[in-house]
């Protein structure tokens, strides 16, 4: 588990090149290189924009850390959903 933290931590960090937020270019990067596995329409500019716009909680342009641990969050839903068979919403 501790490794899993550090990963999602670093590759934020590497992604955002020493800065606090993801710009557009670092965040469709980090989309396509890392999360492609897990998601669908990672190779779609228009879907992973539509994406950082919805992440953009304060609107600024950027995703932030924590803007992206809501993405993970909702990845790691997303498949623990799929593996399960469950559905959060039918709890």
């Amino acid at each position: 588990m501790e490794d899993a933290i550090k990963t999602v931590v670093m590759t934020f960090v590497k992604s955002a090149r020493g800065k606090e937020n993801l710009d557009s270019k670092s965040f469709k990067k980090l989309i396509q290189k890392q999360l492609g596995g897990v998601m669908e329409d990672t190779n779609s500019s228009s879907a992973i924009k539509e994406m950082q716009e919805g992440l953009d909680e304060n609107e600024d342009g950027k995703v932030g850390f924590k803007e992206y641990l809501n993405l993970i969050g909702y990845v790691a839903n997303s498949l623990s959903e799929s593996k399960t068979g469950s559905n959060a919403s039918a709890s």
